[in-house]
């Protein structure tokens, strides 16, 4: 097989890949069989007819398309490991020169045009110290969440003065334009500075008593006139202020199992260290990708980030004619930052060897099933039909690369210390019975998606047969 690059940018190429007749032949033959399987040919057996007669019979044009659906794709495959490139789309293939008989010498040559990951050297993970700032809680920390859980024991009263920012308004609401009226609603509950509704009600309310009323100026954000101006009547029914418990030994024994004020503060600061010491974990992998792309000049491919800009405005209720400049600056950014973190870790997976086993594949789609109060069999069942299994399987790759990175190097506080972050990176998968087990149940990532979607097809089969 003979293969030649062109470099069309940066992040892009086209692969021209020239096929020799004993390469191509094993996929004929595979072709005639698979063809011989579907069609009935006097006096032959089904799956038993000579490949000349498929030839004869069903046509040679037929056996090529056949064996090029089925070759093409490996073949380009091939192409790309050879050449050691690492795609990141679907290529696009252009197929120009096939054989047009078993006798014709003519080589398969085919075309493919795909993005790709730039080449780019990672720094050496063997003495790399990162610096992370170390966590503090504060009063007003411990404060804020005794506040919180003070406002799941609070009551809402009704107050006879007016409105102001976090009391609760009963309101009528009445979107008119061109002097109709297109909404309304009645009876609404909302918080005075929440910002949830339509821009500019905050400042409507804001100062009204019970019994009045305002109109304002306002963009509709939902319903059939969304996005369109108009004139926005609201008047308030009522108005209630949130009533607080006093912060004492009677609310600890009601809001948790202590008994006293002092103990319930004790177990609200222990839990805000816990968190800041997740949030120092988040810190020390935000700081590791970034010493990892320190210095580094990685270009991200055109295509995909226009995909993903437009995806991202879309997400966020945006087209790309309606967002603004600032809107596109900072999707632009978001997604270049999110290629070229996801490019790092691809490249650091490959760098450390990491295996992705069944289990991992499995046990990352159940957990996000569970976030989403899904089935997992079903979710798993959904990610193998949408041909995403794939995605799955890199993101476990970049988690476990990522995770195993960070173990080999060394974190300190601002202080010099040495950070322990085992509980947040689990443990090291390089000792002797680790490796041994994973030797015994791992496969790399193509053979663990494969294995999953064969799982998830079983268990399809025999719940149709158990149906029959």
């Amino acid at each position: 097989m003979k293969i030649s690059v062109r470099n069309l940018e940066p992040t892009k190429v086209r692969l021209t890949i020239t096929v020799d007749r004993d390469e191509f032949d094993p996929y004929l033959d595979a072709a005639r069989k698979e063809i011989g399987k579907q069609v009935n040919v006097p006096g032959f057996r089904k799956g038993h007819v000579p490949g000349p007669i498929i030839d004869q019979r069903i046509g040679f044009a037929a056996v090529v398309g056949e064996a090029i659906n089925h070759g093409v794709p490996e073949l380009y495959s091939k192409a790309l490991s050879e050449k050691q490139m690492h795609a990141m789309d679907q290529p696009q293939i252009d197929v120009k020169d096939v054989p047009e008989s078993a006798k014709d010498d003519t080589k398969l040559k085919f075309t493919a045009e795909v993005e790709i990951r730039p080449q780019f050297d990672l720094p050496d993970l063997e003495g790399m110290e990162i610096e992370v700032a170390k966590p503090e809680v504060t009063d007003e920390d411990v404060d804020k969440r005794l506040d919180n859980l003070r406002k799941r024991f609070g009551t809402l009263v009704s107050v006879d003065r007016p409105a102001q920012k976090g009391d609760y308004a009963s309101i009528d609401l009445e979107a008119v334009i061109d002097g109709e009226s297109v909404d309304s609603q009645q009876g609404v509950s909302y918080e005075l500075g929440s910002n949830t509704m339509l821009d500019g009600l905050d400042e409507a309310l804001d100062g009204l008593s019970a019994g009045e009323e305002t109109t304002f100026d306002g963009t509709l954000e939902a319903g059939d006139h969304q996005g369109e101006k108009a004139q926005i009547k609201v008047k308030v029914n009522s108005v209630k202020a949130e009533e607080l418990p006093e912060l004492d030994d009677d609310f600890a024994k009601e809001a948790s199992e202590f008994d006293t004020l002092d103990e319930l503060k004790a177990d609200v600061r222990k839990q805000c260290e816990t968190d800041a010491e997740g949030r120092q974990a988040t810190d020390a992998r935000d700081a590791f990708i970034a010493k990892l792309e320190d210095g580094l000049d990685i270009p991200v491919p055109k295509g995909i980030k226009e995909s993903m800009v437009a995806d991202q405005l879309k997400n966020g209720g945006k087209g790309a004619d309606s967002a603004s400049k600032e809107e596109k600056d900072e999707a632009e950014k978001n997604v270049e930052k999110e290629l070229r973190d996801q490019m790092v870790l691809d490249a650091l997976a490959e760098k450390l060897q990491v295996s992705v086993t069944q289990v991992d594949v499995t046990n990352f789609l159940a957990s996000i099933a569970q976030q989403y109060g899904m089935d997992p069999s079903a979710f798993i069942n959904a990610i193998v039909q949408n041909g995403q299994l794939g995605s799955a399987v890199q993101e476990v790759g970049r988690s476990k690369g990522m995770l195993a990175g960070m173990r080999a190097v060394t974190f300190k506080d601002s202080d010099g210390k040495a950070l322990d972050l085992s509980r947040f990176l689990g443990e090291d998968e390089d000792d002797a019975a680790q490796a041994e087990a994973e030797e015994d149940e791992s496969v790399q990532a193509a053979s663990a998606a494969a294995a999953v979607a064969d799982q998830i097809s079983h268990e399809d089969s025999n719940e149709g047969d158990s149906q029959e």
